[in-house]
């Protein structure tokens, strides 16, 4: 705005300057033409009163002649000159008269003769001054009996002109300068109210939508500062309703159940919510404006992403994606995005996690025809003994016995399996209720370690435990217990012969873990995520010939879930298993 003010100050300066030296220039000729007209007037006028004063003079008497014209001289401050009509001075002020040449030819005296008065500017070699002369005729008794003239120095006229000029010269400066300050103040008023709206249209472009100017006088800059408080004023109320919008916006995005992906036609991710973290299980805010195939892992996801590229059509599809340890469903929507002038300028894509639905549905699945299969085998057992021993084998004594002992083990086979199930069923019910107390981990797994030390003994198997810190948590004991049974026993079944058990309690600042390792058969990676499931066994033989129902760690799932607890797998085929649970050891709250 300095810039601004100078680029307006100096040309309106540089205007006045000019006009006012014109002025100079002009005026200075006229005053001094004025002057002169007046010192012309001044010497007409005292020639007139010396002829007049020595009228009466005789020319012959050029002593009291020139005693007159000597006085009249020294009062006025001017030449006077007598000339006869021949041309010969006969009086003379300033010099001897006999002594200086025929004046007849001199141009005020031919003017005399030809217009009745002359005027003249020359210079005196008598006087050496250049002198502004003036003569008339000198009549006696009505007639013309002499000239009488008169000079006047012309450097007063000079003196007089360059007082003009010093007087034109000051008063033009002091004009000059108060017309400067003047519109230095005038402009300095007009511009300040355009440089406060310049500052705050500057930062209105930055965003900052809280500033304002001051309105001032109602004249055209008071309108534009008013103006522009106005739009800041709308700009403030626009802003803070699009920022309440785009945060309902961004919380309905990041809150949605379902993952939510936008990319635009060049194939760079440019939006994802929270919900793709849990789903991919991966940071994914650094998706953003890269293309899609180089974060997206899932050839499945990337190709489904380019075939709505291709086509520019809505799709949905059913997409079965391996996250972490086990294989999720999604029903996946894809939509092009297509601009106003009907080019496709993105897509966009909404993943539903339908797995907990596919898991129910598999789970009613298998559950029947597990159950059915289950059931099936005991019932036909105890249905065929039975129908053996009525057909005549009960008389037989060694035969009575072998089947009846079967008999007796496929029936407590098949009390475990309905108790297993019950159990299940009670467990995921809604009325199932934990029993909270504070719980010794290394008291209870000595008490596991009696129950199963015989078991672990027969196969030779090396079984040990290891307790660093302490190990008190807060938990249900009887099903804690029931936890540790499952796991430890599974890990006895699935070991070999002379192989090892161990198991290894580590307290940490607010949690506890409890790991069971084994050298056993081992689970491979992709059985791990199904081991939880109703009736999966890693080895179906080994299982169903140690009694085991398929339901042990469905139940322990559960059970580590109502604890709060987590727990992972990690296991290699042929090298063994290791089960690790983490247990918190205080309950923030009670729940079942």
């Amino acid at each position: 705005m300095n810039s601004f003010r100078a680029k307006l100050i100096f040309p309106i300066t540089l205007i006045i300057l000019i006009v006012l030296t014109s002025l100079g220039v002009i005026l200075g000729p006229l005053f001094k033409e004025f002057y002169f007209e007046r010192m012309s007037e001044r010497i007409a006028k005292e020639t007139e009163v010396v002829a007049l004063y020595i009228e009466d003079v005789p020319l012959s008497d050029q002593k009291l002649l020139g005693q007159k014209m000597n006085a009249m001289a020294d009062r006025l401050e001017i030449r006077i000159t007598m000339i006869d009509m021949d041309g010969n001075v006969i009086g003379e002020t300033h010099g001897e008269a006999e002594l200086m040449e025929n004046h007849l030819s001199r141009p005020e005296i031919q003017r005399v003769n030809e217009l009745g008065a002359g005027q003249e500017v020359r210079f005196s070699n008598t006087v050496n001054k250049e002198l502004l002369y003036y003569a008339i005729p000198f009549i006696q008794s009505g007639e013309q009996t002499a000239y009488i003239r008169t000079g006047i120095p012309i450097e007063q006229l000079n003196s007089m002109y360059q007082n003009i000029w010093g007087v034109i010269f000051v008063s033009f400066l002091i004009g000059f300068v108060v017309i400067v300050v003047l519109i230095t103040k005038i402009t300095n008023q007009q511009l300040t109210p355009i440089e406060d709206a310049r500052i705050v249209a500057n930062q209105l472009a930055k965003g900052n939508f809280s500033v304002r100017t001051y309105e001032g006088i109602p004249n055209e800059a008071g309108q534009l500062n008013r103006s522009l408080n106005v739009l800041a004023e709308n700009l403030s109320h626009i802003t803070k309703t699009y920022e309440v919008q785009q945060d309902r916006l961004e919380t309905l995005i990041d809150n949605m159940g379902s993952g939510l992906l936008l990319i635009n036609s060049k194939g760079d991710i440019t939006l994802v919510n929270k919900t793709c973290q849990s789903i991919f299980q991966e940071n994914t805010d650094h998706w953003i404006n890269k293309l899609y195939y180089q974060v997206i892992k899932h050839r499945e996801v990337i190709k489904f992403i380019q075939e709505i590229l291709l086509t520019e059509k809505r799709i949905k599809k059913h997409l079965a994606l391996p996250i972490g340890i086990e294989i999720r469903h999604f029903d996946v929507y894809g939509a092009p995005i297509i601009g106003s002038d009907l080019s496709l300028t993105g897509i966009v894509l909404v993943f539903h996690d339908i797995t907990e639905l596919k898991k129910l549905e598999q789970a009613r699945k298998d559950f029947v025809a597990n159950v059915s299969h289950e059931l099936k085998t005991p019932v036909t057992s105890l249905k065929g003994f039975t129908e053996t021993l009525l057909s005549g084998a009960v008389h037989d004594e060694q035969l009575r016995e072998k089947f009846l002992t079967i008999i007796s083990n496929e029936s407590e086979r098949l009390e475990s399996l309905i108790h297993d199930l019950l159990e299940l069923s009670k467990i995921e019910g809604s009325q199932f209720v934990l029993n909270w107390d504070l719980v010794n981990i290394d008291v209870l797994l000595s008490d596991v370690f009696m129950m199963l030390e015989s078991k672990a003994q027969n196969k030779n198997i090396h079984f040990s435990k290891e307790v660093i810190g302490d190990t008190v948590i807060e938990a249900d004991a009887h099903r804690i217990k029931q936890v540790f049974i499952n796991i430890i026993n599974n890990a006895i079944m699935y070991t070999p012969n002379d192989g090892e058990v161990h198991v290894k309690v580590i307290e940490k600042a607010e949690t506890v873990i409890v790991e069971v390792q084994d050298t056993g058969i081992g689970i491979s990676k992709k059985e791990i995520p199904r081991i939880f499931e109703r009736f999966y066994r890693v080895d179906r033989a080994r299982s169903r010939n140690s009694g085991g129902t398929g339901l042990g760690l469905a139940i322990v799932k559960h059970l580590i879930e109502a604890h709060r607890a987590t727990m992972s797998v990690d296991s290699e085929v042929g090298q063994g298993t290791t089960f690790k649970m983490e247990f918190k050891k205080q309950q923030e709250k009670k729940f079942h």
